[in-house]
């Protein structure tokens, strides 16, 4: 009997009893993930790899087709006190300006909010957390301003100015020019100098910046800036036209002085001052001209450069 009652204790002890529950902590890891995605969608899967390929491929394509009558740049912030009375100062064309909320105001904060208000641009009101997004981040002062995207012409809209002012194209255009200060300086000297425009490469190239306005002293808002998909199509478009290419360089085989060509219809090439003109940028020009200079400088910027050779243009032609 002993014996019995142990193997039946031992069989219920075994057995198991009720536990305590979850209280439903557990349900939703039990809970399906709704359907699979497609696999185009799934990290990791080569089909998701592809996608990504050809979706960066598109988007590059797009970024390289040529740019028409009209094509823009992108908006521009300008950040920092200082620099945005600077802006405001140089007349720069501005879409708003943003000023901190409870900011402390100095003499810089009071005069770039006078300004704006003179000039009629909307002041913006904005948390900082706002304009930290704005910026990425950068040191903003309390202050940003905005800049609208530069409409850019179309190198054949600088024919139509000059055959609509009954004159002869005097063009200028910048091979590898990539300081924005510098393509301000050119067209400050079209401007004085009565040119036509100035072409400047789609890639690699400065840009209409806030930099390049300012340097301008306004004489932006006066000459027109065209963007040359490829700048060797466009000059020889030009000499189709019946212009002259001339292209600066300091082995150049004819003087400044010598040159005749520069009383008739010209487009005159600039390269960086480290490089020159690039290979077939050269070899498109009908003629190389150097300016001599006593002094022995090896080469000069492209804004004294056009200067200078802009004010020959302009002696010939009066």
């Amino acid at each position: 009997m002993a014996g019995n009652s142990q193997r039946r204790n031992r069989r219920t002890s075994n057995k198991k009893g009720m536990k305590v529950g979850t209280g439903g902590h557990r349900r939703k890891a039990l809970e399906g993930k709704g359907p699979t995605p497609p696999a185009a969608d799934r990290k990791g899967h080569k089909k998701n790899r592809v996608a990504k390929s050809v979706a960066k491929r598109t988007v590059s394509s797009q970024s390289r087709r040529p740019s028409g009558r009209g094509a823009k740049s992108t908006a521009e912030l300008v950040v920092g006190r200082n620099s945005v009375v600077e802006a405001l100062r140089a007349e720069i064309p501005s879409t708003a300006v943003y000023v901190q909320q409870y900011i402390d105001t100095d003499d810089r904060v009071r005069e770039a909010i006078k300004l704006a208000t003179d000039r009629g641009v909307p002041l913006m009101e904005a948390a900082r957390p706002e304009l930290d997004r704005m910026t990425n981040g950068l040191n903003h002062q309390g202050m940003v301003l905005q800049i609208p995207a530069y409409e850019y012409a179309h190198p054949e809209d600088l024919l139509e100015t000059a055959a609509n002012s009954h004159e002869d194209p005097l063009i200028m255009a910048l091979d590898g020019i990539t300081d924005s200060r510098n393509l301000g300086a050119v067209v400050r000297s079209m401007a004085a100098f009565a040119g036509h425009g100035v072409v400047v490469p789609e890639r690699r190239a400065a840009g209409m910046t806030a930099g390049a306005w300012k340097t301008s002293s306004g004489a932006a808002a006066r000459v027109q800036v065209a963007r040359a998909t490829n700048l060797t199509r466009t000059l020889e478009a030009y000499q189709k036209a019946g212009l002259i290419v001339v292209g600066l360089a300091a082995d150049g085989d004819v003087d400044l002085h010598e040159l005749e060509a520069l009383a008739g219809p010209v487009v005159i090439v600039a390269g960086s001052e480290g490089k020159g003109l690039s290979r077939l940028v050269g070899e498109t020009c009908d003629y190389l001209v150097r300016i001599p200079m006593p002094g022995g400088s090896e080469s000069l910027n492209a804004g004294v450069a056009a200067g200078i050779v802009l004010y020959e243009a302009a002696r010939r032609r009066a």
